[in-house]
């Protein structure tokens, strides 16, 4: 008997490195990143139907519903492929900020995928999934794959890295806004001459590739976004200060978005920082985790 519905989590990511290389030929800009799955997470419902319609709802009225929702195009590129007589009704119970550089879209795309390959029985490969995942956005075949990974490329060129010991998170989302498009204009960056570009912003020549440990056990982080984004949104780097002054090891630009996350001690830390955190009005705060690829296999398991 077909499965008449699946439930799933869709975790948020953050960036514990963000490099712009340069601006490549063809318009798209080379980068090098670190991405992380994060507990914060949006709740998806996908119930097959027999009409073949693609049906979407939100608890969030700001959320689009059409045709430029990722949950959308992601369903509609499995049609495209497979052509399933059956249709879906999705439901999106809404956490993660729109806009806040945590990929809360991308990871909704990723998670359509995985449902509807399942709930539709289309059998498509992890290579299929990948190419198709590739063509929605550059973050959303990291989202097929969760855990620690080392992006290049576009961000589409993955290299699944080993989990480190789980960190304690505060994400802050301040009012501010700023979409990729505004964040990767702001950098004005040229374009690349060589297949060896290196890092063409300044303070990145002595960069680490990777993030590593500091001798007081803090990852290195590094966010090529931040010398611009903070000057476009003071409110934005009034938020990672807010961080560490509640007594965050680090503090980091989340992506290229508005959101900023604050890496803690321990549990205790973290939740005194919670009470503690000073936070202007509209801004929301999450506590969490980061969320292995074992953690990640188990909750999205099908």
């Amino acid at each position: 008997m077909n499965q008449p519905s699946i439930r799933l989590p869709s975790f948020a990511k953050i960036n514990l490195s963000l490099r712009v290389l340069g601006k490549r030929p063809d318009g798209y800009h080379e980068i090098s990143t670190t991405l992380q799955t994060i507990s914060l997470h949006d709740d998806l419902l996908f119930e097959r139907n027999v009409s073949g319609e693609i049906s979407l709802s939100c608890d969030d009225p700001e959320i689009p519903l059409g045709a430029d929702n990722l949950i959308v195009r992601a369903a509609l590129s499995l049609k495209d492929h497979y052509s399933p007589e059956a249709g879906v009704d999705i439901r999106l119970h809404k956490r993660i900020p729109a806009k806040a550089g945590l990929g809360g879209g991308s990871s909704n795309a990723a998670v359509t995928l995985l449902a509807l390959n399942k709930l539709w029985q289309l059998n498509a490969s992890d290579l299929d999934l990948s190419a198709i995942a590739a063509n929605l956005g550059a973050d959303v075949p990291f989202f097929l794959h969760g855990g620690s990974a080392m992006g290049a490329g576009t961000g589409t060129t993955l290299t699944l890295l080993t989990d480190a010991e789980v960190m304690h998170l505060i994400v802050v989302h301040p009012r501010a806004s700023v979409s990729t498009a505004e964040a990767y204009r702001a950098l004005n960056s040229p374009a690349l001459t060589s297949n060896n570009p290196i890092p063409i912003l300044a303070g990145s020549l002595n960069e680490r590739e990777f993030p590593e440990l500091n001798p007081q056990g803090a990852p290195e982080l590094e966010n090529d976004f931040e010398s611009v984004i903070f000057d476009m949104e003071p409110e934005i780097k009034r938020a990672r200060s807010a961080l560490i002054t509640a007594g965050a090891q680090r503090a980091l630009l989340a992506g290229s978005g508005s959101s900023v996350f604050g890496i803690f001690a321990n549990l205790e830390t973290q939740q005194r920082a919670v009470n503690e955190i000073e936070l202007e009005p509209g801004w929301r705060i999450f506590d969490c985790v980061t969320v292995s690829r074992f953690e990640y296999d188990r909750a999205l398991s099908l």
